[in-house]
């Protein structure tokens, strides 16, 4: 029999790689909790119809990517591909209207699409999002938006392009659409096979076609900023100036409409011009109908997702690979040394450093050439001698100087240690 390996689609995220995602993790965690966003957590699977409805049954997402299933139950149930349907559902489900206020919420964990395996995307793939449910002002649509923009520069990205649009409300769209059947339908045996089914199903997704003929069509095509009622241009126009305010960037892209049927006014991506080919690392907007559409009171909300594979294959690109932060490699040979090793490894663990114990049992010169390749600061090397005297041999790796010291002075030390191991850390 073959040996069994990751199902296609799927990836193991390895312990070289985990760093980065750790660096995003609290980096995310550390600007959204100033900014008084509280963590939540939904599963992994929901009922199939909470996305038909949430969704939208004329999207690809629905209609051709989701992973559903019945249980035994014979209830149908789905793997979330995206996570806003699933807060919004905790929203209604548990009330959080009723505590008043604006809900700032955000939250991380894998989603699933069945798609084609490329670069930065996957069918178990990842999210970071933000959701701030309970306002309609303008300000809450910048402040997610700087918010994005001040994560993914913190984290090291640039070349960043924020573009902007709007959807209008469902009576914009509305005549959005009719206008963009009408010109589309000339052209309708030229347009790709999806694009086709699109006319008459969802015809703004024709704008979002990466087919190039289809391309060269939608060109001309009518602008939806043409199409917005006062109402929609009056928050458009608030949302731009508020940017401005801030100094961030955009552009503005009328043909911005972004994949899910819930989307209102704001539309938004960020691209980044750091994977060749530009790559959109995090995409949102405005959904005021979404939870009065679920079965909740009418309630404004925006927020965006991250893709964490995307973003994590750009960052591993733009830092170098990098050692663990290690302070000490103990090193030891012997019955006795080696349990000594043990013992002072922890009581240094138990003080805060980091300590990694060669369990080889191999020869001192195959150990030692192991602790040069360990990225750790100093080596501690126990062999019988050391361990009779209760004694340990301290060497700093990257000068060579060494000393004989006593154990429990070595654990005494520990404040003057960590000062050394910083300054040298620093290549002070």
């Amino acid at each position: 029999m073959g040996t069994i390996k990751a199902s296609r689609g799927t990836q193991d995220i390895l312990p070289e790689a985990v760093r980065i995602w750790q660096q995003v993790e609290a980096t995310a965690r550390e600007i959204l909790a100033r900014s008084a966003y509280r963590e939540i957590r939904t599963p992994i699977f929901e009922q199939t119809d909470l996305f038909e409805r949430g969704i939208g049954e004329a999207t690809d997402v629905v209609g051709k990517e989701m992973y559903t299933f019945h249980d035994r139950g014979d209830r149908s149930l789905t793997l979330r591909p995206e996570n806003t349907a699933g807060v919004v559902r905790a929203f209604i489900e548990h009330s959080l209207y009723a505590q008043g206020g604006v809900q700032r919420l955000w939250y991380t964990g894998p989603m699933f699409r069945y798609e084609r395996p490329q670069a930065g995307r996957q069918r178990q793939f990842h999210q970071l999002g933000v959701e701030v449910i309970g306002s309609r002002d303008p300000r809450a649509d910048v402040e997610v938006m700087a918010l994005a923009t001040d994560m993914l520069q913190t984290l090291g990205l640039t070349g960043l392009t924020l573009y902007l649009n709007s959807v209008g409300n469902p009576s914009d769209r509305h005549h959005y659409r009719d206008a963009l059947v009408t010109y589309f339908t000339p052209f309708q045996a030229d347009l790709d096979a999806d694009s086709q089914e699109r006319l008459t199903r969802n015809p703004l997704r024709i704008l979002d076609s990466k087919d190039e003929r289809t391309q060269a069509i939608a060109k001309d095509a009518p602008s939806i900023l043409d199409y917005l009622g006062d109402d929609s241009k009056q928050h458009f126009d608030r949302v731009q100036q508020l940017l401005t305010d801030l100094g961030i960037v955009y552009t503005l892209n009328p043909r911005l409409v972004r994949g899910l049927d819930y989307y209102t006014h704001t539309a938004f991506e960020l691209v980044s011009q750091d994977l060749g080919a530009q790559a959109t690392v995090c995409g949102g907007g405005r959904y005021d109908g979404l939870v009065g559409q679920l079965g909740g009171p009418d309630t404004a909300a925006v927020g965006w997702a991250i893709g964490l594979e995307r973003l994590t294959l750009l960052l591993r690109q733009l830092q170098e690979t990098s050692l663990p932060d290690l302070d000490f490699y103990l090193v030891s040979r012997g019955e006795r040394a080696e349990a000594q090793s043990a013992q002072l490894a922890q009581q240094l663990r138990h003080q805060g450093f980091s300590v990694e114990v060669d369990l080889s049992g191999s020869a001192f010169g195959k150990q030692f050439k192991r602790a040069d390749r360990s990225g750790a600061i100093a080596c501690l090397v126990l062999g019988d001698a050391e361990a009779e005297a209760g004694t340990v041999n301290l060497k700093w790796l990257a000068s060579g100087d060494q000393e004989a010291i006593a154990q429990a002075e070595l654990l005494d030390k520990a404040d003057s240690l960590r000062q050394t191991i910083a300054a040298q850390r620093a290549g002070i």
